[in-house]
């Protein structure tokens, strides 16, 4: 059985456990740390870790983005300018168009897939290096 210790809150000392509820006993409370302030993003900024991680992404979703712009584009003009190519029939009632169109959301899905798959194995783990470098806690 718990015993119910009764103390006066004189009587405690900084070193000894305070009784919480229904008098068990825990340790003192550590001191709280000073705010280390804000992170100085200007030094981040002009860091060599972060002009590569910017340099590294750019190097992904530049040229990703041109290739659906030029995919997307193309699937446009041929719908606007060739039609007869894009209402030939594949198989049954499948054109040439709603194949075109279906890719469009086909490539956007495996676009996105890539871009997770990227941003988690490459972009993250820098920015967590830049992040603990600069003192930041999340």
């Amino acid at each position: 059985m718990t015993q119910v210790v009764h103390s006066p809150i004189a009587g405690r000392s900084p070193g000894r456990p305070e009784p919480g509820f229904g008098g068990i006993t825990r340790p003192p409370r550590p001191a709280p740390t000073p705010d280390p302030g804000p992170p100085d993003f200007a030094a981040i900024r002009n860091s060599p870790e972060f002009t590569a991680l910017r340099r590294r992404l750019r190097r992904f979703v530049f040229p990703v983005s041109a290739l659906f712009f030029l995919w997307y584009l193309t699937y446009v003009l041929l719908a606007a300018y060739a039609r007869d190519f894009m209402s030939e029939r594949l198989f049954g009632s499948v054109t040439v168009g709603l194949a075109f169109g279906l890719g469009q959301f086909v490539s956007t899905l495996a676009i996105t897939f890539a871009y997770v798959r990227f941003a988690r194995n490459t972009i993250d783990p820098r920015v967590a290096r830049i992040r603990a470098k600069a003192g930041i806690r999340e």
